[in-house]
């Protein structure tokens, strides 16, 4: 009925393609004696405003991203895996009859859906994975619904189709940080029991997922990221877009940029952490948390995860789902390196080929 394949199992291989509001991202895995390895990875920027929040508002500047990445990568795999950002699905935990077939399943959930999505039932693309038996220890199952707009799927599909792919998989951006961050955990600290605020900050999002032994129990979109440093050194420097995102990339600014420009956009970082906090710590049983992950392209600021840890009294470390894998002689490890914090998404995707 589908998201295309979003609980389905033994989808193998496909490529992570992750359609962030800045960039396109590429990433393909493979595997081998149970370790994973690198086989090609490219980023790409995307036009400004080609992406709005998450939403694809100019197909054309999209598509040629990613023809880009796919060039730049060298891959060979047409099979792709995508995502949709967390606000755009709602999912929701409903009882079902047990020991029916999924197709039966499916009858039944198109038949209710109405009932749980705020949607006319044509306008979204439905998946359902069952998760085991009800607590209420009938003869029922727990089934996990969830629903998109396909408005976000079809977008997704029609630029990847454009470009010479194969849309296997819509995933949900939450689902990927979760997959991603378990191979980030083995770096923590007693990280099996663990609460950890995972904070993803690209361009103009940022989204913080709460894992408690690994699974999302929290997540949050807020608009704020690495876009309000570019318009800052675009304001005080008098560059253009394109100007101040390559300096504040490769440097070469004046010598007041730190103290003036840096350094407080830091502080607002800390501050965006400490609210997400906050909220997470308003809406459930928690007030404190063990570890702090930063994800995305503004984690890799230098010393940001110091700060952090510094003022909220947690330890933060930076992500980076590469630390075990092995690289192909191809790939640019230090490109990746550097590039690490904000392919956590990619990741996900890409680790959807060994379901």
């Amino acid at each position: 009925m589908g998201i295309l394949s979003l609980f389905e199992s033994k989808t193998k291989p496909v490529l992570g393609v992750d359609i962030s509001s800045s960039s396109v991202k590429l990433l393909e895995l493979s595997q081998h004696g149970g370790q994973f390895r690198v086989e090609s990875y490219a980023v790409q920027a995307l036009p400004p405003n080609a992406v709005v929040e998450k939403n694809i508002t100019e197909v054309d500047g999209v598509r040629e991203a990613v023809e880009s990445v796919v060039k730049r990568s060298k891959t060979k795999l047409k099979a792709v895996a995508v995502a949709v950002a967390g606000s755009a699905v709602i999912t929701k935990v409903i009882d079902m009859p047990g020991g029916q077939s999924d197709d039966v399943l499916e009858e039944q959930i198109l038949d209710q859906a109405d009932q749980y999505i705020p949607y006319p039932l044509d306008e979204v693309a439905l998946d359902f994975e069952v998760l085991g038996e009800a607590e209420t220890g009938t003869e029922q199952v727990e089934v996990l619904l969830a629903a998109c707009r396909r408005e976000n799927v079809d977008m997704r599909v029609e630029v990847l189709g454009e470009a010479g792919l194969i849309p296997k998989v819509v995933d949900i951006e939450a689902y990927c940080m979760e997959r991603a961050f378990n191979l980030v955990a083995d770096s923590l600290e007693d990280h099996g029991d663990q609460l950890v605020a995972v904070v993803d900050i690209g361009s103009s999002v940022t989204t913080m997922s709460v894992l408690l032994e690994g699974s999302t129990i929290y997540a949050r979109e807020q608009l704020f990221g690495g876009n309000q440093l570019t318009e800052e050194i675009q304001r005080r420097y008098g560059l253009s877009v394109d100007e101040a995102d390559v300096a504040k990339r490769q440097g070469g600014l004046p010598g007041d940029y730190k103290a003036e420009v840096l350094d407080p956009f830091k502080e607002s970082v800390v501050q965006q952490v400490t609210r997400s906090l906050q909220f997470f710590f308003s809406s459930s049983e928690y007030s404190d948390i063990d570890h702090i992950v930063l994800a995305g392209g503004v984690a890799s600021l230098t010393g940001l995860d110091e700060l952090i840890e510094e003022r909220l009294g947690t330890p933060a470390s930076v992500a980076n789902p590469f630390l075990n894998m092995s690289i192909a002689t191809n790939v640019d490890a230090v490109a990746l390196e550097n590039d690490a914090p904000a392919l956590m998404i990619a990741t996900g995707l890409a680790l959807r080929s060994f379901d």
